[in-house]
């Protein structure tokens, strides 16, 4: 049972969301920083204990645990609203423990009041899958009205993909689901092909999701001039041998997207409750997790898995 310290609120955990991050610490493509570690980044639960000095919550209330956990709040970056480049941050369910557990704590000033239109299921995949990929929509300089590609479409894509729509964005989908094809077409994509295929126009901007380095190529072949193609993920499998004249030229960029900062989070939370953002869930009991990082990492999930505390 960890005990909040000062400026932490500790949380019943009901809801934690699987991300393909804690898959890929699972499988030994990312190492904890400090030894063993609770995985688990998108948490929602109530608030049942206060620690010293903390005056943004109470008990009983509703509130989510994000994958930036702390900043230092005194580097070059963070004294400019870059946080998400601090030089020494932690991050939930990599350096501290995470949400696959029944109680987490977490620093007040980076947990995140949840919109009440979202049930606990709802808002759990909202607090990384939704904020890193409404990141990496901004990344992507996708211009208002432009045409956007989304290479990969699980938890995080299917909930970008409405932003841009929303925004009035032409999007179109490439996957290698057909479960993941059909909820492109059930959300209103423009288009939806398999994941190497090349859109039906030229696109201003694309977002790759999909942790697979070789769609990167047919993914910068596929921008129009001048577009910019950003990577949502933290790892990536390798990148082929880039062509300059084919893959660069003509002013295309290659974007990473790094973290978020919690304005990121503010943000993107607000939208999704504007437009009340459809969210896709498959439901399993937190002691089901391995099978659910299975399913994740056999494309069985269509939308985002989470884990369910009785």
């Amino acid at each position: 049972m960890p005990t909040p310290r000062s400026g932490q609120v500790r949380l019943r955990v009901s809801v934690c969301g699987v991300c393909r991050t804690d898959l890929h610490l699972a499988e030994g493509d990312l190492t904890p920083k400090y030894g063993q570690v609770v995985p688990g980044h998108e948490v929602v639960g109530v608030v049942d204990q206060l620690g010293p000095d903390c005056a943004r919550f109470s008990e009983g209330d509703r509130i989510g645990v994000p994958w930036l956990a702390r900043t230092c709040g005194t580097c070059r970056f963070c004294l400019v609203g870059k946080e998400n480049l601090c030089i020494a941050p932690l991050f939930t369910g990599w350096d501290i423990d995470g949400g696959y557990a029944d109680y987490v704590v977490v620093n007040e000033d980076f947990a995140y009041r949840l919109p009440s239109g979202f049930t606990d299921q709802e808002a759990a995949p909202l607090l990384c899958a939704g904020i890193i990929g409404y990141r990496a929509l901004r990344r992507s300089n996708l211009p208002e009205g432009g045409r956007l590609g989304i290479y990969g479409f699980g938890g995080s894509a299917h909930l970008t993909a409405q932003i841009a729509m929303a925004q009035g964005a032409r999007v179109h989908v490439l996957t290698r689901s057909s479960e993941a094809r059909a909820l492109a077409h059930e959300l209103g994509a423009a288009s939806v092909g398999e994941a190497d295929a090349q859109p039906p126009e030229p696109l201003d901007a694309a977002i790759l999701f999909a942790p697979v380095g070789t769609l990167v190529l047919p993914a910068l072949a596929a921008l129009d001039r001048g577009g910019t193609l950003a990577i949502a993920g933290i790892h990536l499998s390798d990148i082929p041998s880039l062509n300059y004249q084919d893959h660069l030229f003509e002013e295309k960029t290659l974007q990473s997207v790094t973290a978020n900062t919690r304005r990121d989070g503010e943000e993107f939370l607000a939208l999704a409750d504007e437009i009340s953002i459809h969210v896709s869930t498959v439901p399993y009991d937190m002691d089901r997790a391995d099978q659910a990082l299975r399913d994740l990492a056999h494309d069985r999930v269509n939308g985002a898995a989470v884990l369910v505390n009785p």
